[in-house]
């Protein structure tokens, strides 16, 4: 039997539909991540459960998140025409904190401007998921959780 980090893995980067009640699953057995963990820079990719915010992240060209301290982030990076890696200053700035999440405390982002917290969990030294709790969703019926990952730049 393989362990949740290696199911995920497993799981990181397929372009096939996943269902979103596996990835909370394995996400929900994952250790916690300390603030200090996320500090850098991170590539940016996520599981297609179908979720809204896949097919908006795309087309934004989504590149990951950059956090230089635990209180100054930026939440969103994207492509430029020239493929350089840029904030996208209307999802302004974030922080992060140690949040409770499914019973588990962990490192979490919250956005200044936007009502929306993406809790983090370990998956090995390089990678993290993620999975985005947004008031934006909340009134949307069976839009669900959106699930990604995080993985470190060198």
């Amino acid at each position: 039997m393989t362990t949740p980090e290696e199911q995920l893995l497993e799981l990181t980067g397929k372009k096939e539909l996943i269902e979103e009640a596996k990835i909370a699953n394995l996400f929900d057995q994952l250790k916690p991540v300390q603030s200090e963990f996320m500090l850098g820079d991170w590539l940016a990719g996520y599981y297609d459960t179908g979720h809204m915010t896949n097919k908006d992240l795309a087309e934004m060209r989504w590149a990951g998140k950059c956090f230089r301290t635990v209180n100054d982030i930026d939440p969103v990076m994207v492509y430029d025409d020239n493929g350089n890696r840029v904030h996208k200053k209307e999802f302004g700035q974030a922080q992060l904190r140690q949040v409770e999440y499914h019973g588990v405390v962990s490192a979490c982002m919250i956005y200044d401007t936007m009502p929306i917290m993406d809790h983090f969990r370990y998956l090995n030294e390089e990678t993290v998921v993620g999975a985005m709790d947004s008031k934006l969703h909340a009134a949307i019926p069976n839009v669900g959780t959106f699930y990604f990952y995080l993985t470190r730049m060198k």
